[in-house]
């Protein structure tokens, strides 16, 4: 897919990995509806990006609200061909702490929004795009989510952020099989240590111990990479079905 055609809906565009990517297609020419339950943050990121992007106020974990919003982002932006899913939450806690067991409302609170967020905005972005006229080899759009290296290798702390990310990876083989049918790609990015938002707020310190804790290049991930990998899945079609680690080599330690 070319990145001048791209129509993506991005969650979590506001900020972090979301808005370097809705950065780098708007830079190329696409358009993007950036989902978002911050409203000042959302219109900053929109005003900034230009007329090609608009801020649509989405909890990803309605469903009625993600439907509603997909099918006002492809009226305003004549399409749909892309979704990226962004969007998500830490959600840390130890299953036995020292107040007692890992409240349930956590656990599920994280899962809910990391892994069925991102399978609710799929399936709607999936019925929009189903009706596309086909591209080269019949592609009419294509999903990328966001899940982790926790997924993997998940610290003491992530049981819940590491089951709601390899769900993410888990569900992305079955998907790209079911929506082959269509001419609909999916494929995963799963990033290692990344700036983003949180990581700004910790200390020096602990910046440069993280970037430290990883192989090479020692240092954190930069948005920019993960919006070129993007970039990559987006132009290569016989990729599909994937996780991609990008992660400098990391492999997470207990704690």
């Amino acid at each position: 897919m070319q990145l001048n055609q791209v129509k993506a809906i991005i969650t979590g565009g506001a900020s972090g990995l979301g808005h370097a990517v809705a950065q780098m297609l708007v830079a190329n020419g696409g358009q993007v509806a950036l989902f978002d339950v911050n409203d000042a943050k959302g219109v900053a990121a929109a005003d900034e990006l230009g007329t090609a992007a608009h801020f649509f106020r989405t909890d990803v974990t309605s469903e009625d609200g993600v439907a509603t919003n997909a099918a006002a982002a492809h009226s305003t932006m004549g399409g749909l061909n892309m979704v990226m899913n962004c969007a998500g939450i830490l959600g840390a806690g130890r299953v036995l702490g020292k107040q007692g067991p890992m409240a349930l409302a956590n656990f599920t609170g994280t899962v809910t929004v990391n892994l069925i967020g991102s399978f609710n905005v799929a399936k709607a972005g999936a019925a929009l795009m189903q009706t596309n006229a086909p591209g080269e080899d019949g592609e009419r759009g294509v999903i990328v989510n966001t899940a982790s290296v926790a997924a993997y290798e998940g610290q003491i702390g992530q049981a819940a952020y590491s089951a709601s990310k390899g769900g993410i990876v888990g569900m992305t083989l079955p998907m790209a099989r079911e929506l082959a049918r269509f001419g609909i790609r999916v494929a995963t990015i799963a990033p290692g240590i990344f700036w983003t938002p949180m990581v700004d707020g910790m200390s020096p310190e602990i910046q440069a111990s993280l970037g430290a804790s990883i192989p090479f290049p020692s240092r954190l991930g930069k948005p920019e990479e993960f919006a070129s990998t993007v970039a990559f899945i987006l132009g290569n079609r016989y990729l599909n079905g994937e996780t991609i680690r990008l992660d400098g080599a990391v492999r997470l330690q207990p704690k």
